[in-house]
C-alpha cells in the first residue's frame, strides 16, 4: 500500500464512530484524523498497510518525529489517536492485537495558563471604539467572554436563542455536544442591551440572521478573526504577554478563585468534565497570591 486517504477501508468507519460514540470535538477528530493520515503515508513508503503496522513501525515513526523535533504535547496527541484507531480495529476483530499496549505516552508538563491582571482585562476591555457599530460589537463579545468563560468557538457560535436576557443567562453548548448555563452578569448585559439597541441593527444593515455577533456580512465570525481582534486590543492595551485565545477564559477562572469561587462552581461554568482539568487555576491562583505577598508583605 503506497498511500491511504480519508476513504481508507477502515480510517473512515473508525472516524465515523468517534463522531457518533466519543463525544469529541469536531477539532479533535480533525486532529487525529490527520495524524492517522501521516502515519499511514509515512507507512505506505515501506509498503505497510496502516491497519497492519505493528508496535515496532509505531516506534521507528515516534523516533523520526523526535529527530524532526516535534513537541511533546503532539506526541501525545499521535499516540492517542493510533491507541484509539487500533483498538477500534481489535473490537471489530480486526486485529487480534492492539500495537500500541506497551507504549508509554509522552510525560506532558502542565504549563499554567497565560492570563490576565484585573487591571490588565479592564484595559483590554477599554480598547474597542464603543461609537460605532463594530467597536460595540466587539466590546460586548470581549465582555461577555469575561463574564462568562465561555470558549472562543462557544462565543462566536452563539445564537439569540442561547441568550435569556430577563433571566440573565447564556445556555452554551460545549465539547460533546455537552450545554450548561452561565450567568452573564449586570455588567455584560448592559453591553448586551446597548449592542442588539444600536450596534447589530447597523451592522446588519437589513440582513437577518440568528448569529448573536455577525460580521458585516451577516456572517457568523470565524474563532481565528475574533482571535486576531484580541490580539490587536491588547497590543492597543501595552499588554506584551503571551496570549491565547482562551486567555479571558483562563483570567475568568483565575479571578473568580482569587475572589473566593469553589472550585467546583467554577468547573460547571466552563464545562470541565473533570475537576483536575479546573485545578491548574487554583495553582495560578496560588501564584498570584505569593506574588502578591512577596510584594507587600513586610517579610515577604
Amino acid at each position: 500500500m503506497s498511500e491511504i486517504d480519508n476513504d481508507s477501508h477502515y480510517l473512515q468507519p473508525f472516524l465515523d464512530s468517534l463522531w457518533l460514540e466519543s463525544g469529541l470535538s469536531k477539532n479533535t477528530v480533525a486532529a487525529y484524523q490527520r495524524d492517522l493520515v501521516s502515519f499511514a503515508t509515512w507507512l505506505g513508503k515501506f509498503d505497510v498497510d496502516l491497519a497492519a503496522a505493528s508496535r515496532q513501525d509505531i516506534l521507528r515513526y515516534q523516533s523520526q518525529r523526535m529527530r524532526e523535533g516535534r513537541k511533546v504535547r503532539s506526541e501525545a496527541r499521535l499516540l492517542s489517536a493510533l491507541r484509539r484507531f487500533y483498538r477500534y480495529l481489535c473490537r471489530e476483530e480486526i486485529r487480534d492485537s492492539d500495537p500500541t499496549a506497551q507504549i508509554e505516552s509522552p510525560r506532558l508538563g502542565r504549563p499554567l495558563p497565560s492570563s490576565l491582571t484585573e487591571d490588565e482585562v479592564e484595559s483590554l476591555l477599554a480598547q474597542p471604539n464603543v461609537d460605532d457599530a463594530l467597536g460595540l460589537r466587539d466590546r460586548t463579545m470581549l465582555e461577555v467572554l469575561y463574564a462568562t468563560g465561555l470558549r472562543v468557538s462557544e462565543l462566536v457560535a452563539l445564537t439569540f436563542e442561547q441568550v435569556n436576557m430577563r433571566q440573565g443567562l447564556v445556555r452554551c453548548v460545549g465539547k460533546g455536544n455537552k450545554e450548561r448555563l452561565v450567568p452573564l452578569g449586570e455588567i455584560s448585559l448592559d453591553w448586551l442591551q446597548q449592542y442588539l439597541l444600536a450596534g447589530r441593527p447597523a451592522l446588519l444593515n437589513g440582513k437577518v440572521t440568528d448569529d448573536l455577533f455577525p460580521t458585516k456580512r451577516g456572517k457568523a465570525m470565524t474563532r481565528q478573526a475574533f482571535w486576531y481582534l484580541i490580539k490587536r486590543y491588547a497590543k492597543q492595551a501595552n499588554i506584551e504577554k503571551d496570549l491565547s485565545p482562551h486567555t479571558l477564559r483562563h483570567a475568568f477562572a483565575t479571578h473568580l478563585l482569587n475572589h473566593g469561587a469553589d472550585l467546583r462552581i467554577v468547573q460547571l461554568l466552563l464545562g470541565h468534565s473533570d475537576l483536575s482539568t479546573t485545578q491548574i487555576y487554583t495553582h495560578v491562583a496560588k501564584e498570584r497570591l505569593k506574588t502578591l505577598h512577596a510584594q507587600h508583605h513586610p517579610r515577604g
